[in-house]
C-alpha cells in the first residue's frame, strides 16, 4: 500500500471503493492522482469523475494485483 509521501500528480493508482449507497459492496477501482482545484496544494484522487480529498486511511495501491491481494485479504 502507497503512503501520501510516494503520491504524485498524474499518478494512476488502485483503490478499494466502497459504495456509498451500498456499504457492503466493495471494489477496486482505477483512480488518478491530481491536485484538487477547489482545496489548492491538496492531492486528491479522480475517481468517478470526482475528486475525493486523501485521507491517511484510505487504501492506495500502486498495481491492480496489490489491491486484490488485500482485498481478498480483507474480505473474503
Amino acid at each position: 500500500m502507497l503512503d501520501m509521501n510516494q503520491l504524485h500528480e498524474g499518478q494512476s493508482v488502485y483503490v478499494i471503493y466502497r459504495n456509498p449507497h451500498t456499504p457492503t459492496v466493495s471494489s477496486i477501482q482505477e483512480a488518478t492522482i491530481a491536485l484538487d482545484p477547489m482545496n489548492p496544494g491538496q492531492m486528491s484522487l479522480v475517481l468517478f469523475d470526482y475528486y475525493h480529498p486523501i485521507e491517511e486511511d484510505d487504501a492506495i495501491f500502486s498495481s491492480y494485483e496489490e489491491a486484490e491481494a488485500s482485498y481478498d485479504d480483507y474480505f473474503m
